[in-house]
């Protein structure tokens, strides 16, 4: 393979990466719009089509592991293709929040929202352009945007605490909410756990173009709380 070829291979890789990563975000965004106006066949077309997602992911992984092992690319090129398969299990997960928040929209069933759905849309939309942005920064190795994103996970974790607090006062003013009040947590949970992904993301862009590893936006640790709906 010549060095031209072996790029546009390389290049295609990328574009996949993308397409994978626009499958993703559309995911996220529907995943709420669709809790939000109880539409329960959205729900259920997410789930079934999040095996799309998976399927990206392994053709991925198997074309870039075939890169790999017939050219044996050397130094940046080979950070490139680990960052790729790195980003790829990162959406994949993602997709995976987006399908267990389309499981709670299921499981809460026909009953009444206990509250209009306002921050959980806004913590969508801001994971969803977090995303957006880190896999530009990827395909541009843009270093400063990389650092600069993991900042706006802060609007993400208010957005949850202020989820979370109002819950709270549901219950405490009616327990009979409590099943329901945990389920829309959770869905909060699923994106804020989406973000702490985005970030992983641009610390894969760092050591892409510096080959070093740095844990961005960590000096308050992320919260350890249990694995999300999925």
């Amino acid at each position: 393979m010549t060095r031209e070829t072996f790029d546009l291979e390389l290049q295609r890789l990328q574009d996949e990466l993308l397409a994978l990563g626009s499958m993703v975000e559309s995911a996220i965004t529907t995943s709420v719009e669709a809790l939000k106006q109880r539409d329960f066949e959205a729900s259920r077309r997410l789930i079934a089509d999040d095996r799309l997602i998976n399927e990206k992911r392994f053709a991925l992984e198997s074309d870039a592991l075939i890169l790999i092992a017939t050219q044996q690319p050397m130094a940046g090129d080979l950070r490139t293709i680990a960052a790729v398969l790195e980003i790829t299990t990162e959406l994949e997960r993602m997709g995976d929040y987006a399908k267990g928040i389309a499981k709670i929209n299921l499981m809460i069933g026909e009953q009444p929202l206990i509250k209009p759905l306002i921050d959980l849309p806004k913590m969508a939309e801001k994971a969803r352009s977090m995303l957006h942005q880190a896999l530009d920064a990827f395909v541009r190795r843009d270093v400063e945007l990389a650092r600069t994103i993991p900042v706006q996970d802060d609007e993400v974790d208010a957005l949850y605490n202020a989820i979370y607090r109002e819950l709270m006062d549901f219950i405490v003013a009616d327990q009979s909410v409590t099943e329901q009040a945990n389920h829309l947590l959770w869905a909060a949970h699923n994106l804020e756990r989406t973000a702490d992904r985005v970030t992983n993301i641009c610390e894969r862009v760092l050591f892409t173009v510096t080959g070093e590893m740095v844990e961005l936006n960590s000096a308050e640790g992320r919260r350890r709380t249990p694995e999300s709906i999925a």
